[in-house]
């Protein structure tokens, strides 16, 4: 069995060894693949695996040894993945592996929103609390989540692990999610609609996979419907928000703050908006990316093209 990894670096970038893949087959790995390489690398693999290289109907196309596409990642929105089952190609992703990691790097930007600890840090070392009058100052208003609204949209494993941190922190919880929802064991807690999450939360959290329907659906309108003293969270796709919308709320002053760890187009582009927006902090794309998550990544990508290999394929997608 011969396995092509396309994009493999951000999973392996010299500290988590493809071993448990590469014991499965005669393994071939890039840590890049340009749009114009896809085909000739991937010729003759039975076996593709890719992260954010795209892999379309005209490429499945010219690659008809391939049966098996394993997503490293959940989203695989990179894959026809109608295409792909036409041409008897079974796709899977691994659905779960980052969902402790993303919570807490949700939490890690709101507490930078909250209390700007690095902004501050810097304060200090530039000399400015040394030669202050006072044995304390801010030069950022310093919130408290205790009793505040956390609204999240899309109410899966990583929505959900944020709200029971949410509440944690003495958080009301308010949920939104396309499917039914199973209340959780802890309150307060309720179900909304988008309308009004955003109308009632302190800070929207945005968890939900991006669709046809839902691209941009945070738009001006609905960034219109949040108080100006809330924040916007999104380490879910960069696609759900319009970026232009975005900054010109904050620039505006009709929210107070916003963090993003995806964009539209990534990496990002220099003339993006939210660069030059007031008050947003921007992550390059790293809440999935601790060790122990990629560790957990690489092993469920190993089950997957081994579960596949034995005819008992699992986590499998479908268009």
């Amino acid at each position: 069995m011969r396995i092509v990894v396309l994009d493999g670096y951000t999973l392996n970038p010299g500290d988590n060894p493809w071993d448990p893949v590469g014991a499965l087959g005669e393994l071939a790995v890039h840590d890049r693949t340009a749009a114009a390489d896809v085909v000739d690398r991937s010729r003759g693999a039975d076996v593709l695996l890719t992260n954010k290289t795209p892999l379309a109907d005209e490429t499945l196309e010219q690659l008809p040894e391939l049966k098996f596409i394993s997503v490293l990642a959940t989203g695989y929105n990179v894959v026809d993945v109608a295409a792909a089952a036409r041409r008897g190609v079974v796709v899977a992703n691994v659905p779960e592996y980052a969902t402790d990691c993303v919570a807490q790097f949700v939490f890690a930007l709101l507490l930078d929103l909250c209390h700007r600890a690095s902004y501050h840090s810097a304060l200090v070392h530039a000399g400015q609390w040394a030669g202050c009058e006072d044995f304390a100052f801010w030069r950022w208003p310093l919130t408290e989540l205790a009793g505040k609204t956390m609204g999240i949209v899309g109410f899966g494993r990583i929505g959900r692990r944020v709200g029971e941190l949410a509440h944690a922190f003495g958080m009301e919880v308010l949920a939104c999610d396309v499917a039914p929802v199973e209340p959780p064991s802890w309150r307060p807690f309720r179900q909304a609609g988008l309308d009004e999450l955003f109308a009632a939360a302190d800070v929207v959290s945005l968890h939900c996979p991006q669709t046809e329907a839902n691209a941009g659906m945070v738009d001006r309108a609905l960034l219109a419907r949040m108080r100006p003293t809330a924040v916007l969270i999104n380490t879910a796709r960069g696609g759900l928000v319009v970026e232009r919308d975005l900054a010109e709320a904050l620039n505006a002053d009709r929210l107070a703050g916003a963090a993003v760890d995806v964009v539209a187009e990534e990496p990002i582009r220099l003339g993006n908006p939210l660069l030059s927006a007031k008050h947003c902090l921007i992550t390059p794309h790293i809440a999935w990316a601790t060790l122990e998550a990629r560790r957990r990544l690489m092993a469920a990508t190993a089950e997957n093209i081994a579960a596949f290999a034995a005819g008992r394929p699992i986590n499998v997608v479908s268009g």
